[in-house]
């Protein structure tokens, strides 16, 4: 089978020849630049490394790696369309504070700072991300909790994408429709609605998260409002990408909304079902009358009382599935909602078995997730979230040997 074959086949919940594998088709299921400059050299690649996302310092994968570890996806991004094309000397070249030389995309406007720490800054010279001296990657310089007071007026997302923008999209979809047989991941117009904070928490409107969650439920019309209007912002935006891309695209990103911690659900189910779910259904609605895309969502942490109900708004793959979060263990999320939602993540647990583990570890834990999840389809491996700076290359090998190895279905 090809991967795009792959891929369609699992996320329409059918068994393949094998399970999907995804590394970096996502910017959570990336890898950090520097173990990935390690990882291919061992491969007797060479190349420069470039950076695909700046935040993350996540590498670009290249695609002699891509097909050396047998992934499957690719992803499809306005942002980095056009670095995806460009020679890495184009960049901006940096050594990594481990030692690692790497190249940012253009114009990337970094500043070393006296105390030796990484800031990055708009075109008018302010920071708004830092990363400290022997940093793995960069932080947003702004409160997330205790900001200002939300002004709902300031809030005016974007209902259109640049035509350069769209054009470049159209430009990498053709390419990498027509030159490989990846399944291409498309992202842009994400809605956030759990996170609007974040939208909201910048140098204008100065907002909060704290007080986004008060707003959700002391001021439950305004809040709504708002959320109908980035939803009708993102829907305005997705219908252009759509003309752009088509049916190159298997499934499209509808959300990154990290709605749990590592012990439970930020809201009551009762309050997210109340605030949050139509503006779900509202998306994915459209993506399912509109297009032959899947929906992908991507949400952090424990969520597990929110998944029925992302299935009933109509989202159809879910990732990171952070299965060492508090009730998203395998077994019983296979037992629960498998052939319902696809798991697009929860290959390997990133926080202790990834980093601390042993090879051997490592491959034993693969194995028993991929012996829970693979069955029946509906699961495409990958680790839970990115592979981190202080990752053993060792282990990033035993992960992807280990998923070839056991996600043959017999």
């Amino acid at each position: 089978m090809t991967s795009r074959e792959r891929v369609l086949a699992a996320v329409n919940f059918r068994e393949a020849d094998r399970v999907p594998i995804d590394l970096g088709g996502t910017r959570a299921s990336g890898i950090n630049a520097a173990v990935y400059d390690r990882l291919k050299r061992r491969m007797g690649i060479a190349t420069p490394t470039k950076i695909h996302d700046v935040m993350q310092v996540q590498a670009e994968l290249e695609p002699e790696v891509l097909d050396r570890l047998r992934v499957d996806v690719v992803p499809l991004e306005a942002a980095t369309a056009r670095w995806a094309q460009q020679d890495a000397k184009e960049g901006l070249q940096k050594r990594l504070f481990e030692g690692t030389t790497v190249f940012f995309p253009p114009r990337t406007n970094l500043a070393v700072e006296a105390d030796g720490s990484w800031t990055l800054r708009r075109a008018d010279g302010t920071p708004y991300a830092r990363m400290p001296k022997d940093g793995f990657y960069f932080d947003f310089i702004r409160t997330t909790m205790s900001g200002g007071r939300i002004d709902p007026n300031l809030f005016q997302p974007s209902r259109t994408v640049p035509e350069e923008d769209l054009r470049l999209t159209e430009q990498r979809a053709r390419d990498l429709y027509e030159n490989t047989d990846k399944a291409i991941l498309g992202w842009g117009a994400a809605i956030s609605v759990f996170g609007m904070s974040w939208l909201l928490a910048d140098n204008i409107t100065q907002g909060s998260l704290d007080d986004w969650l008060c707003m959700l439920m002391a001021e439950k019309e305004t809040a709504n409002e708002m959320m109908g209007r980035a939803v009708e912002a993102a829907i305005s935006c997705l219908k252009l990408y759509h003309q752009a891309v088509g049916d190159r695209a298997f499934a499209w990103g509808i959300a990154s909304d990290d709605g749990g911690t590592q012990r439970g659900e930020l809201l009551r189910p009762e309050l997210f079902v109340e605030m949050i779910l139509p503006h779900y259904r509202r998306v994915c609605d459209w993506v399912h009358a509109n297009t032959k895309w899947k929906t992908f969502l991507h949400s952090c942490g424990s969520i597990y009382h929110y998944i029925p109900h992302w299935i009933e708004a109509g989202v159809d793959i879910l990732n990171p599935v952070q299965i060492s979060a508090a009730n998203m263990e395998p077994a019983r999320l296979k037992r629960e909602f498998g052939g319902k939602i696809v798991f697009w993540g929860g290959g390997c647990d990133t926080q202790k078995v990834l980093p601390l583990g042993t090879p051997a570890q490592v491959r034993e834990h693969v194995r028993r997730n991929l012996e829970i999840f693979a069955p029946g389809g509906g699961f495409v491996f990958t680790q839970v979230h990115n592979i981190q700076q202080d990752v053993p290359v060792e282990n990033v090998e035993a992960l992807f040997a280990a998923a070839g190895e056991f996600g043959a279905y017999r």
